[in-house]
């Protein structure tokens, strides 16, 4: 009987429980490089590699078109993947300036807007 419960509540969380860990994975990364920048300057460079930025955007875009897709498709509701492709736009313009304060601000806030997308559709999907 638990078994079933729990393969029925993976199924319902699978990609947006996954979409919502690379967005907690994404701001454990932008916290964890200031702090580490701030204690460790000339070692945290590796950190800040645009690459780092580019694959996890490439796992935010991945999940986030297979769950708010198929949350779109079960609920029929726009709104939860409207915001998340939102949150996933900001992401992408945050790749698109300089490193520093304001960057990080915009990449913080895209994983936020990502992860209440998640969130609602997660919601309307239950």
């Amino acid at each position: 009987m638990m078994l079933l419960l729990a393969k029925a509540n993976w199924r319902d969380w699978r990609w947006d429980g996954l979409g919502l860990s690379v967005a907690g994975l994404c701001l454990m990364h932008c916290l964890a490089t200031s702090v580490f920048l701030a204690l460790f300057a000339a070692a945290g460079g590796a950190l800040l590699h645009p690459a780092i930025h580019e694959i996890g955007l490439v796992f935010a875009i991945g999940f986030g078109i297979l769950a708010l897709s198929q949350g779109v498709l079960r609920h029929g509701f726009i709104l939860p993947a409207a915001i998340g492709a939102l949150g996933i736009g900001m992401m992408s313009g945050a790749l698109t300036l300089p490193h520093g304060d304001i960057e990080v601000l915009y990449t913080v806030l895209g994983v936020g807007v990502l992860a209440m997308g998640h969130m609602l559709n997660h919601r309307a999907s239950n």
